[in-house]
C-alpha cells in the first residue's frame, strides 16, 4: 500500500505531472530518478473522489521527453557536464488514455503515484479483458502478448483489414499471413475453423508457394515466441497452389519453376468465358470505364451469352467452331468490321470510331489472354479455383501473368467467389481474402468491374462472411470507402510522403514518425475499442517463405488435383466419369 492509498498494478515509475495540464484524455507523469518510461509502455494511476468510488485512469506512453532543470542557455550543457552549474535531468511522458474506470472523465491530480500497467491491470488499460476472442497478433513493446478483438475481424462488430507499407520493407503480406495463421490454429473461431478458407493472390515471386513447408531456420527462441501467443510453430497444413498454364504448352503444366509438386493449373474454358460474361474482366482497367467503348463490351458480352454454344471444347458462333481465345477474338472483330452484324454485335447507336477503340483494345489482349481462355484442353478437368472444394488456404500465383491478366483472373475469381457465398446465404465459413496491390485494383480515382467487386465485398461482405485483408504501399490511392469500411488498420514502415496523409490521421504524431524508421516485422494496429495504435512485433514465419527455407514437403502436396484427374479425359467430353485415378 502506497502513501496515496492505492495498492498499484506493478512498479511505481513516476508522479502525474504539475507544471503540465492534465485532462481526463492525455497528461504528463514525472518520471522517477531510478526508473524509465519507453514508447508504448502501459501505465495506470488513480484519481480519489470525494463520496465517490476512485477513479482508475490507465493509458499509454505516446511520447518522452528529458530535459535539465537549472538550465537557461544551449551552452549550459557544458557547465552542467563539468559540475559548475548545478542542475538535473528530468524526463517526462506523455500519457494518452485508454481506458477510465469507472468512466467518470476527471483529470489525474497532479503528484499522484503512476504505475507500470502489468498482469491484470495492463489487460484491463488494453482493454483486452472485454475480448470475449483474443487472437494474438504478436508482442507488445514490453514483451507481452498484444491481441486483436476477433469481433472486429470475423463480421461480428465488424470486418476487414487494411495494410499499409513500403515494398519489401514494411512486411504487409507476411504479417498478413502470420494474421491468417494465428486465426487458424489460435482456437479463437472454435470449431468454424476447420471450414474457414482463405484465398492468397501471389503477385510478387514465387514467396508464398511454400505455406506448407515447414521453415528451416526455425530455432528455438522463435518456438518461444510462438508459444508465448498460444500457438504451435509450424506451417499452414492444409494448402493448395494453383498457377497459370505454362505460354504455348497444349497440355496446361502449370507455369511454376520453384514449386515442383502440389500445383495445379487454372484457366477458364471458351465455353465458361461467354457463358459467364466475363469479357467486361478483360477491359479491368480503372480507365477503360472513362471510355465510351464500355458500351460495346457489354453489348458484345450479352451477345455471347446468347448466341455461343459448347462445340468440342471451344464454343460455336454463327456457324463457325472457334478453337482459342485468339479465334474467338478475330471473330468478334470481323463481326464487328461487317456493316451488316455490326449492329447485332455492338448496338446500333455505337459509332464506328468507339467500336474501332474497342476492337484495338481486344485485339490487344490475345497475347496477354490465350493462356488463360483456353478451347484446347479437357473441359471436364479440373481447372476452377473454388475454395469451397480446396484447401483451407488456396494460393493464386499470379506473378508470371502481365499487369491485364492478372486484373483478369482476381476480378473473375472475386466475382465467383463473392457470387458462391452470395447463393450459400450464410457468414459461415468465413472467407478471407488477401490481396496485394489494393491500389492497383481499387484506384480511388475511376471505376472498373475489379473495383466494383471489391466495393461490394468492403461493404457486404461482412454479412457474407467475406473478409477482405487488402495490403497496399499508399492507403491514399486507395478507395475511400474500401479504407473506411475496414474496422482494423495496420501501418508498417511507411514513406516520409505517405505518412502525411490524412488517412493516417488514427497515428499519434509520435507514432507517425516511429513508421519513417520501423524495422521489419514492427506494426501498427488500430482497432475499434482501443483509442491507441497499438505497436507490436511478429514472430519470425514458421513457413517457409521462399524455397531456400522450405522443409521437406508434406506428404499431402505429392498429388495435386490434376494429378489425381483421369489423365484420358477427351477433350470437349463432358459428365463425370467411373475410372479410377492413376496410382501413385
Amino acid at each position: 500500500m502506497t502513501d496515496d492509498g492505492f495498492d498499484g498494478p506493478g512498479e511505481m515509475v513516476g508522479r502525474v505531472l504539475g507544471t503540465a495540464d492534465a485532462t481526463p484524455l492525455q497528461f504528463w507523469t514525472a518520471v522517477a530518478p531510478d526508473s524509465y518510461l519507453q514508447l508504448d509502455d502501459v501505465v495506470v494511476t488513480r484519481r480519489e473522489l470525494p463520496d465517490r468510488e476512485p477513479v482508475t485512469i490507465a493509458g499509454v506512453v505516446t511520447q518522452v521527453r528529458a530535459r535539465h532543470e537549472g538550465a537557461q542557455f544551449d551552452s549550459d550543457v557544458f557547465a552542467i557536464a563539468d559540475g559548475t552549474l548545478p542542475a538535473q535531468v528530468q524526463e517526462a511522458a506523455e500519457i494518452t488514455t485508454t481506458r477510465v474506470d469507472p468512466e467518470l472523465y476527471v483529470p489525474p491530480s497532479p503528484g499522484a503515484v503512476v504505475y507500470r500497467a502489468e498482469g491484470d491491470a495492463r489487460d484491463r488499460a488494453l482493454h483486452f479483458d472485454r475480448m470475449e476472442r483474443r487472437i494474438p497478433m504478436g508482442m507488445g513493446r514490453d514483451g507481452v502478448p498484444v491481441y486483436l478483438n476477433a469481433d472486429f475481424l470475423d463480421g461480428s462488430r465488424g470486418a476487414h483489414v487494411s495494410i499499409s507499407g513500403i515494398s519489401g520493407v514494411a512486411t504487409k503480406t507476411s504479417f498478413a499471413t502470420f494474421l491468417l495463421y494465428s486465426v487458424f490454429r489460435s482456437g479463437v473461431l472454435g470449431g468454424d475453423a476447420v471450414n474457414a478458407k482463405a484465398l492468397i493472390f501471389n503477385v510478387k515471386g514465387e514467396d508464398l508457394l511454400f505455406l506448407d513447408h515447414p521453415n528451416t531456420r526455425l530455432d528455438d527462441a522463435t518456438r518461444a515466441s510462438y508459444a508465448k501467443l498460444g500457438l504451435v510453430a509450424g506451417a499452414f497444413p492444409d494448402v493448395r497452389v494453383y498457377a497459370p498454364p505454362r505460354v504455348g504448352d497444349s497440355s496446361g503444366t502449370p507455369d511454376v519453376s520453384s514449386r515442383l509438386t502440389g500445383v495445379d493449373s487454372f484457366y477458364w474454358t471458351l465455353s465458361e468465358f461467354c457463358a459467364d460474361r466475363l469479357l467486361p474482366y478483360v477491359f479491368a482497367d480503372a480507365d477503360d470505364e472513362r471510355q465510351q467503348y464500355t458500351m460495346v463490351v457489354h453489348s458484345v458480352a450479352a451477345h455471347l451469352a446468347r448466341h455461343a454454344q459448347p462445340a468440342d471444347g471451344g464454343v460455336s458462333l454463327d456457324g463457325v467452331r472457334l478453337g482459342s481465345y485468339a479465334d474467338l477474338v478475330d471473330h468478334i472483330v470481323d463481326q464487328l468490321n461487317d456493316d451488316e452484324t455490326r449492329s447485332d454485335w455492338a448496338g446500333s447507336a455505337v459509332g464506328l470510331g468507339t467500336v474501332n477503340a474497342f476492337a484495338r483494345r481486344l485485339i490487344g489482349s490475345k497475347k496477354d489472354l490465350s493462356r488463360l481462355i483456353r478451347g484446347d484442353l479437357a473441359t471436364r478437368r479440373p481447372h476452377s479455383i473454388n475454395t469451397a472444394e480446396s484447401a483451407q488456404v488456396t494460393v493464386v500465383d499470379l506473378h508470371n501473368l502481365p499487369d491485364r491478366a492478372q486484373r483478369f483472373v482476381v476480378g473473375v475469381t472475386l466475382k465467383s467467389e463473392f457470387e458462391r457465398k452470395e447463393k450459400s446465404g450464410t457468414a459461415k465459413p468465413l472467407l478471407f481474402v488477401v490481396l496485394d496491390e489494393l491500389n492497383k485494383y481499387a484506384p480511388r480515382e475511376g471505376s472498373s468491374p475489379i473495383k466494383e467487386v471489391l466495393l461490394d465485398i468492403a461493404e457486404r461482405g461482412r454479412s457474407l462472411g467475406v473478409i477482405l485483408v487488402g495490403a497496399q504501399q499508399t492507403a491514399s490511392e486507395v478507395e475511400r470507402r474500401i479504407v473506411t469500411n475496414s474496422a482494423v488498420r495496420v501501418v508498417g514502415r511507411l514513406d516520409p510522403a505517405e505518412a502525411s496523409r490524412p488517412e493516417y490521421g488514427f497515428l499519434p504524431p509520435a507514432q507517425r514518425q516511429r513508421a519513417l524508421l520501423a524495422k521489419p516485422g514492427t506494426m501498427f494496429v488500430n482497432q475499434p475499442d482501443i483509442p491507441v495504435p497499438l505497436c507490436l512485433e511478429f514472430p519470425f514465419p514458421a513457413w517457409a517463405t521462399r524455397v531456400s527455407e522450405a522443409g521437406r514437403a508434406p506428404s499431402e502436396t505429392l498429388r495435386s488435383i490434376t494429378q489425381s484427374a483421369d489423365p484420358f479425359a477427351v477433350v470437349g467430353s463432358g459428365g463425370a466419369t467411373s475410372d479410377d485415378d492413376i496410382p501413385f
